[in-house]
């Protein structure tokens, strides 16, 4: 059993950035994949990024070279760095976790955080 706890999220301006963080309880942490998903109104939830238990990282096209996924096993948690913030980027974003490898699809996750919100303002 995995707890997932988000934060960071917040109001920014157009290029900003911003900081998630997602905290986890539970055994074995190093041996879960990672993920980070987010869903804007109307819209489906959708992937952002994966990191397997070693660190491998994977991104999903829309993010790529603007957001980081890394994590500290010692610490239980995985963070999202996110520069150059478009309105776009505006969702609730979500942290999941799967004793499994990475993967960009929501319905392979086990996890699930209750969400944080970020919104870009233009």
């Amino acid at each position: 059993q995995v707890q997932l706890v988000e934060s960071g999220g917040g109001l920014v301006q157009t290029g900003g950035s911003l900081r998630l963080s997602c905290a986890a309880s539970g055994r074995n942490f190093g041996s879960v994949a990672m993920g980070w998903f987010r869903q804007a109104p109307g819209k489906e939830r959708e992937f952002v990024a994966a990191i397997s238990w070693s660190g491998n990282t994977y991104y999903a096209d829309s993010v790529k070279g603007r957001f980081t996924i890394s994590r500290d096993n010692a610490k239980n948690t995985v963070y999202l760095q996110m520069e150059s913030l478009k309105p776009e980027d505006t969702a609730v974003y979500y942290c999941a976790a799967r004793y499994s490898g990475r993967s960009s699809n929501s319905a392979d996750y086990d996890y699930w955080g209750q969400g944080t919100q970020v919104t870009v303002s233009s």
